[in-house]
């Protein structure tokens, strides 16, 4: 058995963070003192393993809750969860891109974006090329992207900024 300070400090939590679980029954210690304080056992300790787990995906903490409470919680119900979290993601990602495109574009009319972080078609296409890889090379690349992951595929030549359009023309050009 352990304590509050020593299962906050195990995983880098704030007392007050456990007492917040304990309040919303996602983590209530299965003993208390004499004296109401709280300790831990072994299945709380695994138990606060999979929130922070599940927490670091950005699932809340009553989806968690949902989860855990279900009687032998079942690895597609799991998984279901993880997949519609990343969905969620996804769609956040591409939303920050869309925003991220926007600030470039208005960067671009000042002339700034020498200092900018973000690669667009016209780096990403210099680098290649600075690496030695031709028309037929580049090809290639997106066709071996295109068929081991699709939607990451898609997903990076968005990152770059190119549009719907000419991105459907990429990948249908190099699906085999």
């Amino acid at each position: 058995m352990i304590t509050i300070r020593q299962m906050a400090a195990e995983f880098g939590l704030s007392r007050s963070t456990l007492l917040y679980y304990d309040r919303i029954g996602l983590l209530r210690p299965d003993y208390r003192t004499s004296a109401g304080y709280r300790l831990y056992n072994g299945a709380d300790r695994k138990r606060l393993e999979l929130i922070c787990r599940f927490r670091a995906t950005g699932l809340s903490l009553a989806r968690i809750g949902r989860l855990l409470d279900r009687p032998q919680p079942k690895r597609s119900t799991i998984t279901a969860a993880l997949h519609g979290r990343l969905t969620a993601l996804n769609q956040e990602i591409a939303a920050l891109r869309r925003q991220q495109q926007v600030a470039v574009n208005l960067l671009q009319q000042t002339g700034s974006t020498k200092r900018s972080r973000l690669m667009d078609k016209a780096r990403w296409v210099a680098l290649l090329r600075a690496a030695g890889m031709d028309d037929a090379e580049m090809r290639r690349w997106h066709e071996e992207f295109e068929q081991q992951s699709p939607e990451a595929h898609q997903d990076f030549l968005e990152s770059l900024g190119i549009p719907a359009a000419e991105i459907r023309k990429i990948r249908r050009k190099v699906r085999r």
